[in-house]
């Protein structure tokens, strides 16, 4: 048997492995959806989505096929930042890495065409640049999704926190006056959504301390780190929780203006620059009109002399 006909049985047998461990992964059910919890309630809101309850099944059936490759600490990584992101879509850990590999083989794919179709063979260079290029969206769409919902809750905390305040000195408990501002208070989604999990944690039977931190894990920013640090010590050292959520109301306001105030210092720097353009160009469009007229009238005055 000569050369070519070993490598031809070699593809072969090669073909053959890859195509049964494909169709024995392709025959691994899909996991079922969680319908527990907070992302669980997410993910039933996300499938009213036409486009997302269209994708979602190849997504979940994706996740379970590339969650063997992911690492317990990668996984920790993903969960944490999805859940930064306000349970994003409803999605685990395993569906988020899912969708980085589908988008990160469609670039590559792309850019394996796209070299393949055009003069400029750049090959390898081209696969990589479309994988990389696709792949990082996922991780812009959750992470847009997460600075977003930090913002939010940002600004409407202090309200919230000074009519948690108000709810308490008329006679409600730190329970209750978080359920007034869930049911009445008119706070953005993101504000809501978090203070009602928490509203859930202190009925399901959690310390308030435990609830709190949990709280802190979720929204991992200054104005709230120090409202549940404010309020754990209020309870160590037993001070009124009222007077505690007054001084933190403040507090957070004051770091909201002053934050507001260096955005706009900023804003002034980064506007000195288009500016200094600006006038430049203007200058340039005042100024050739007027030179094209002196040198016509300096033409027409020389050739009148001659």
């Amino acid at each position: 048997m000569t050369y070519p006909i070993y490598r031809n049985l070699f593809l072969l047998l090669l073909g053959l492995v890859v195509a049964g461990t494909l169709y024995w992964v392709a025959l691994r059910p899909s996991r079922t959806s969680t319908r527990l919890g907070l992302r669980g309630l997410k993910r039933q809101q996300s499938l009213l989505r036409p486009t997302w309850g269209t994708v979602e099944p190849f997504v979940r059936w994706m996740g379970v096929r590339v969650a063997p490759f992911l690492s317990h600490k990668k996984r920790a990584e993903y969960d944490a930042f999805l859940t930064h992101a306000g349970d994003y879509l409803g999605m685990t850990a395993e569906e988020y890495f899912a969708c980085i590999v589908t988008m990160s083989l469609l670039g590559g794919g792309l850019g394996w065409l796209l070299s393949t179709l055009s003069s400029a063979r750049m090959g390898a260079v081209a696969v990589l640049l479309g994988a990389g290029m696709l792949g990082i969206v996922p991780y812009l769409v959750v992470d847009t999704a997460r600075i977003e919902r930090w913002k939010a809750i940002n600004r409407g905390l202090p309200t919230a926190i000074d009519l948690m305040a108000l709810c308490m000195s008329a006679g409600l408990d730190f329970p209750g006056s978080i359920q007034q501002v869930v049911e009445k208070a008119k706070a953005n989604e993101a504000l809501r959504e978090e203070l009602g999990y928490l509203l859930q944690q202190l009925q399901l039977g959690r310390t308030r301390t435990q609830a709190l931190r949990e709280l802190a894990n979720r929204v991992p920013v200054e104005v709230v780190r120090e409202f549940v640090q404010a309020l754990i010590q209020a309870e160590e050292r037993g001070n009124p929780v009222s007077a505690v959520l007054e001084v933190q109301a403040g507090t957070a306001r004051t770091r909201r203006t002053n934050q507001a105030e260096k955005a706009a210092d900023d804003m002034k720097a980064k506007m000195v620059l288009p500016t200094m353009i600006l006038v430049g160009v203007t200058m340039m469009v005042i100024s050739y009109p007027s030179s094209v007229m002196l040198d016509t009238m300096s033409s027409g005055h020389l050739g009148g002399r001659k």
